[in-house]
């Protein structure tokens, strides 16, 4: 038997099948018992007719009677005992009004009579009581709808029962957990966009106070020394370049934490990627007199979007470069297995401590021993990139010997 599709209608079935068979079967009981009755009332009326003829006319054999009650019907028989009856004030509709028949077809009809009344109030009951549930619930619903719209998602209306009302209900509630987690979100959003901008005016305020007072004295001081004059226009052009990354990078973050960032992946060659970076940190690197070891297939690769992963490992290895040692090695190596994909970068500098590396990946965060120069957003950048396309990063440090990040793209 196929199950039902509209499980409030299995419930209202059900219960009409079951009753129905019930009452059917009762029906069937008590006319068999009605007719037996009526028949036995039948019987004794026949063995009284045949014993008071007997009594009569006891020359007559009874097989004669028996055979005379046993004849199929006639018609002029019929009407010959018909009018033979009326003689006696006997008319053709008191014919069968044999008063013990009478009586047992009186109780007959009153019994069945109160077995369909019976039968109606359980109909008249279960969709009663069908409907007053279902009532009850679309109340319910209504009310967990209201409180919805009124912001309350601390609500639990989880059934287990299979009606089409508990599945709304338990959809609803879905729903409701979707929204409580959109607007817990929606929450931490509004807290981290506060923070940034908190972080970003906080930022900017050091590098805008000073392009200001540099411009003032230009401005106060008309004759001023040439070289003086200039110093002051490289340093405003340095701050400005300096204000420009860091409004750029706060963009990409904002980006990236909205979700808004449309990737393009492609399958990136890791050896390439590298390659790219390196030319782009040539001047750095020079100036600090470093060294790039590199140690990899030139056929690795993985999986993302080449434009920020080039962003994100140029962010990690400018910091290494940064707080390296002058002269010292910066150690790239790159490997895969069936899982992932994973890039290794090393410096040789002062490493970080245990108390700072817990915080290395967070925006605006600054080491102890960071550069003047350094905001804390740059590795920040880089991990966010990282994990937008299914990454992973992790660093480690040692103070005195260097710090290493280790990146791991899945597959």
């Amino acid at each position: 038997m196929k199950k039902f599709k509209n499980t409030n209608l299995k419930y209202l079935i059900i219960p009409m099948i079951i009753i129905t068979i019930i009452s059917s079967l009762l029906i069937c009981y008590l006319t068999d018992k009605q007719y037996k009755k009526l028949n036995n009332n039948v019987n004794i009326a026949i063995s009284n007719i045949i014993g008071k003829i007997k009594e009569k006319y006891p020359e007559i054999d009874t097989k004669d009677i028996i055979d005379i009650l046993d004849l199929d019907t006639n018609i002029e028989n019929f009407k010959n005992g018909v009018e033979e009856l009326k003689k006696y004030g006997i008319y053709e509709n008191d014919i069968n009004s044999i008063i013990s028949v009478q009586k047992q077809m009186d109780k007959n009809l009153k019994a069945n009579i109160i077995i369909v009344i019976f039968i109606a109030f359980l109909y008249s009951f279960v969709i009663t009581y069908y409907i007053h549930k279902r009532d009850r619930k679309l109340r319910e619903i209504r009310q967990y709808i209201d409180e919805i719209r009124n912001r309350n998602y601390q609500l639990d209306i989880q059934e287990n029962s299979e009606d089409e009302l508990s599945n709304l209900k338990n959809e609803l509630y879905k729903i409701t957990v979707m929204l409580k987690e959109e607007s817990e979100n929606s929450k931490k959003d509004k807290e981290n966009l506060k923070i940034s901008v908190q972080d970003i005016s906080h930022q900017l305020k050091t590098p805008l106070t000073s392009i200001s007072i540099m411009l003032d004295n230009i401005k106060e001081n008309p004759d001023m020394d040439s070289n003086t004059k200039k110093k002051f226009i490289f340093e405003i052009s340095r701050q400005i370049e300096w204000i420009n990354w860091l409004v750029i990078s706060m963009l990409k973050l904002s980006k990236l934490d909205a979700d808004v960032v449309e990737f393009h992946f492609e399958e990136i060659n890791v050896n390439y990627l590298i390659d790219e970076i390196i030319k782009n940190l040539e001047i750095p690197i020079e100036i600090k007199n470093q060294n790039i070891i590199i140690n990899g297939s030139d056929e690795i690769s993985f999986n993302g979007d080449y434009k920020w992963q080039k962003e994100a490992i140029t962010n990690i290895l400018k910091n290494c470069i940064e707080h390296n040692k002058d002269g010292g090695n910066i150690y790239i190596k790159y490997e895969e297995n069936s899982l992932f994909t994973k890039i290794t970068i090393r410096d040789e500098g002062e490493g970080i401590s245990k108390e700072d590396l817990r915080h290395i990946f967070e925006r605006f965060y600054k080491c102890k021993n960071s550069s003047d120069n350094g905001i804390g957003i740059g590795l920040a950048l880089a991990k966010s990139i990282i994990e937008k396309n299914n990454g992973m990063i992790m660093c480690a440090s040692e103070i005195g010997k260097g710090t290493e990040f280790v990146i791991k793209y899945m597959k």
